[in-house]
């Protein structure tokens, strides 16, 4: 049985995957298992996973109907048979060493879960460090609640020092957490916040490392992605779920402006959907749908109240035309982002 259980959903993946795979089954640690669930993808990819499995006995995969990145990895975990589990998206990769790293402080120091910090890499291959979600120590539940889950929480939207993003893929998580306490992925978006919060409300002991365990590609091509209609919808449920969380553990009792980040949050997802290349509105109805999710109670409410600050390039530009309400502007800005991809 391995170590290590490493899950990777497919899903249009056959230009990248193998460079993904490469990574992992490479790894200087080598007692793991890779789970590639192919989510109905209408291409050469499920062919590619069977092609991959043949060669290395490490690999199993599983075919499944297209239900989206969350049952994915939920069919991953259901699956696994690793003691700890990891996640990886399928056009990213790992360092050789991550694996390595990650498990020798985790088990060195008697933890449950271990993380990293990871590089961001531009297509033209441009990279830049990003650091982990905690400085590299050792963290105790206490620690855990003040240093991760109430900055991924509560009010990090206007503190530039505070943003921390809810990526999964940096961290090794424990198969006996998820498991006993049910912890599965919900949603399109934000899913990995979710995860995050409730996972880190029953870990024990975080060890944290400064080495990069993770290159996050910044594709293009997921910033024009598919238009989701119903995505104000989603992102209801994803705050009813939220809020469930937030009841369940006690979490933002002392962070009265969790919503507002929250909200702000979906906000910006909502207007790069809104403005997606692949949304048949016209120009001016786009602009003129984002002018309706902004002026909805919650979203005027966190517009209001919160001026972010520290968010990426794109998001910031996005943020501070919104609270202008330069929506013209902002509508011309996506008008000449989509014309140049």
């Amino acid at each position: 049985m391995a170590e290590i259980s490493v899950i990777v959903p497919v899903y249009k993946a056959e230009a990248f995957l193998r460079k993904c795979t490469d990574s992992i089954l490479n790894q200087t640690f080598t007692d793991l298992e890779l789970l590639l669930v192919e989510d109905g993808s209408p291409d050469q990819s499920g062919a590619l996973c069977d092609q991959i499995a043949a060669e290395d006995p490490r690999v199993r995969v599983f075919h499944k109907p297209n239900g989206g990145v969350s049952s994915a990895r939920n069919l991953g975990m259901a699956e696994a048979k690793g003691k700890y589990i990891a996640f990886a998206d399928s056009d990213d990769w790992l360092p050789l060493d991550a694996l390595a790293n990650m498990y020798e402080a985790l088990t060195a120091n008697g933890a449950d879960s271990a993380g990293g910090s990871h590089i961001l890499v531009e297509v033209d291959g441009r990279e830049a460090s990003a650091p982990g979600a905690m400085p590299p120590g050792v963290y105790g539940p206490a620690e855990i609640r003040t240093g991760f889950i109430d900055r991924l929480m509560g009010e990090r939207m206007g503190k530039p020092d505070e943003v921390l993003n809810g990526f999964i893929w940096r961290f090794l998580f424990s198969k006996d957490i998820i498991l006993d306490n049910n912890i599965t992925f919900e949603g399109a978006y934000l899913e990995d916040e979710l995860f995050l919060l409730e996972y880190f409300c029953y870990a024990k002991k975080l060890a944290m490392i400064g080495q990069p365990v993770y290159y996050y590609l910044q594709n293009p091509v997921s910033v024009t992605r598919r238009y989701l209609k119903d995505y104000m919808q989603t992102f209801t449920r994803f705050m009813e779920a939220k809020a469930a969380l937030a009841e369940k553990h006690g979490l933002g009792d002392n962070l009265l402006l969790w919503k507002e980040n929250s909200n702000w949050s979906g906000l910006l997802i909502a207007i790069g959907n809104e403005f997606a290349a692949s949304n048949p509105a016209s120009l001016s109805q786009k602009r003129q749908k984002v002018k309706e999710i902004c002026a909805r109670p919650e979203m005027a409410q966190a517009i209001q109240a919160i001026r972010p600050q520290g968010l990426g390039r794109n998001k910031q530009v996005v943020a501070d035309l919104v609270c202008k309400k330069q929506f013209l502007l902002l509508s011309l800005l996506y008008w000449y982002k989509n014309r140049n991809h």
